[in-house]
């Protein structure tokens, strides 16, 4: 399991890295609503440079693996929306965050290359 998760470490960590600057990506989308279009394309800033590195991190390891990674997505946003927009959490957020991030664990050690 280990040797897995070394052999796509570069991937992952730059998957993760792109799921998070789409999330801020989408977090200056929601804030352009009451902010104007300067909001907005920062927000199309950061959620490009998530697509390019998501590009570059595809060279570094299987899509079965990498692409499960952007799921942290939903995670992250609810943890944005907490400490950004003080939008309050749920226990079932709470326990989706940790379905999903179990999963993406489960992934992310279980590729057989």
């Amino acid at each position: 399991m280990l040797e897995s998760i070394k052999k796509n470490k570069k991937g992952i960590i730059l998957m993760l890295f792109a799921a998070i600057l789409a999330c801020v990506g989408q977090l200056f989308w929601k804030l352009s609503a009451t902010n104007g279009i300067l909001f907005m394309l920062i927000g199309f800033a950061f959620y490009g440079m998530g697509a390019l590195l998501m590009l570059t991190a595809y060279k570094y390891g299987s899509v079965s693996v990498l692409q499960p990674m952007l799921s942290l997505n939903y995670a992250l946003s609810v943890i944005l929306g907490i400490l950004v927009l003080n939008e309050k959490v749920s226990f079932l957020k709470v326990t989706g965050i940790l379905v999903i991030t179990t999963g993406v664990i489960l992934i992310a050690g279980g590729d057989t290359e």
